[in-house]
């Protein structure tokens, strides 16, 4: 990279120690050095390893990932590229910290490298939003709280080390698979209950009041209370954004709005209403909430696959999502589980689930998605009812997803197909080229609200059962792909 840098005629280069930087501290560099923007090898939450996935991500000068504009303008330039140089010869080592200079026959005299903290840049940034002191508190006496966290071998396991246990006085041993591997130890490093069971095993064993796991490169995570409770990330957002008065950095700053992707679930929406504050439903994706931010319209935000942040960076960040959450259990003194079961009694519990196909045929799955967009487009799908054993559910409405952005207006399309159903559940479908392999991803998902508390403890399934019914019946995903069921259920 830093030869690739020097040809480029970019005068001063910015890398993380040992080359290490997680997504949200690459955000957070850019910000503070006021850089053009930065530029993350990443594989993300995907099985890596020389043969397994790799990507570039290239972030803006607000610290968030580029937009569709400078992505297509990107794209225009580079079927222009005839040719590309390299320095060979530099020779740059990423173990030493601080500013290394080099005089060559470029542009820039000095061409300057600075190897620098991620860390410690990324800590200092995190003790101006949070109450060290009260997180502190939650590892000491009696009834300190014991942790368990999973980096599973990506880049936070530095982080980790570093922020939990060094700083905020979190036992040693409280942190495992802090080696960052460059294949992951061979398991995805992707945060949920399919690949990070070695958390979950340990949670359920009891010993544990919380748990906490992070991708490769630290932007999602996922949270379990004792016993292996799990916490949806649709739920997870919600109950950070109504309880945001235990962090000093929204008690300082105050609250400005909410904003979430279509395929998260509704739960955020009634936050919102009851704390008077707008609601942006945005498409997936997390250079859709960066405008929203920069305007001054949004302070958190987050995504049904284990994404969430604020409006301190430009990403979404598992590390201080994951603070968040303990700011929440030092302000109310409670444990996970009773926490996100006192929300479901004050605002209704929304069951959410995901069901992802991967590596399907690029050309099976299109075709999948271009028919049932023409079922649903039918003006006589709207008035449809579908019943499914003692339930009957009525299409209130339906589309394909387009979302006009309120700062600048542009105009996303095709950005995910819905059904509304007039008892406020929902089905949405989503195609990416992302997933756990090669070929193409579709991913359902299903939701349906609860207002009763009596019926929260029901298994999630069980709840959705009905919808993932009628989402089979109206796809045909097993018929046309040759599938017998999801790679992964969320």
């Amino acid at each position: 990279m830093d030869r690739w840098a020097l040809e480029l005629q970019i005068g001063r280069l910015v890398v993380g120690h040992n080359g290490l930087l997680s997504t949200p501290a690459v955000s957070c560099i850019i910000r503070k050095i006021k850089a053009i923007g930065g530029i993350i090898l990443t594989a993300s939450h995907n099985p890596g390893g020389p043969a397994g996935d790799f990507g570039i991500k290239f972030n803006v000068a607000n610290g968030g990932p580029s937009s569709d504009t400078v992505m297509e303008r990107i794209c225009q330039v580079s079927r222009t590229l005839e040719e590309y140089a390299i320095c060979p010869d530099l020779r740059i080592d990423l173990s030493r910290l601080g500013r290394q200079e080099f005089d060559l026959e470029n542009k820039f005299k000095p061409f300057r490298v600075e190897i620098v903290d991620s860390v410690e840049l990324y800590l200092q940034l995190l003790r101006n939003i949070f109450d060290f002191n009260a997180l502190k508190g939650l590892f000491v006496g009696p009834d300190q709280l014991k942790i368990h966290i999973d980096a599973m071998n990506g880049v936070m396991g530095p982080y980790v080390r570093r922020i939990l246990c060094d700083e905020l006085g979190a036992p040693a041993n409280s942190a495992v698979n802090c080696v960052p591997l460059e294949d992951f130890g061979g398991r995805p490093p992707e945060p949920n209950l399919t690949y990070a069971t070695s958390l979950l095993d340990a949670m359920k064993g009891g010993d544990f009041g919380f748990g906490a796991a992070f991708d490769a490169d630290g932007d999602r995570y996922m949270i379990l209370g004792e016993k292996g409770f799990f916490v949806n990330p649709s739920d997870s957002v919600a109950i950070m954004a109504a309880n945001l008065s235990s962090v000093p950095y929204f008690r300082q700053l105050g609250v400005k709005g909410f904003a979430r992707s279509v395929a998260t679930s509704t739960a955020l929406d009634r936050v919102a209403k009851a704390m008077k504050l707008a609601l942006y439903e945005t498409p997936t994706g997390w250079r859709y909430f960066g405008n929203l931010m920069d305007s001054g319209r949004c302070s958190l935000c987050g995504e049904e696959s284990f994404g969430t942040g604020s409006d301190h960076i430009r990403e979404k960040d598992g590390l201080w999502s994951v603070l968040v959450w303990l700011s929440i259990i030092a302000s109310r003194k409670n444990p996970v589980e009773q926490i996100v079961r006192e929300h479901w009694a004050t605002f209704g519990r929304n069951y959410f689930c995901r069901f992802d196909y991967e590596g399907l045929d690029p050309r099976a799955a299109f075709y999948l998605m271009r028919d049932l967009e023409s079922v649903i487009s039918d003006k006589a799908f709207t008035s449809q009812k579908f019943a499914v054993g003692e339930h009957v559910y009525s299409v209130e409405r339906a589309d394909n997803f387009e979302y006009i952005d309120p700062v600048d207006g542009t105009v996303a399309r095709n950005q995910g197909l819905r059904i509304v159903f007039t008892d406020a559940s929902r089905l949405v479908f989503r195609m990416s080229g992302s997933g756990g392999g090669t070929g193409a991803t579709i991913r359902i998902y299903a939701e349906s609200f609860e207002r009763d508390a009596e019926r929260h403890g029901r298994e999630t399934q069980v709840v959705l059962g009905p919808l993932i019914a009628i989402a089979l019946k109206i796809s045909n995903v097993h018929e046309r792909t040759g599938r017998r069921g999801p790679n992964v259920i969320t």
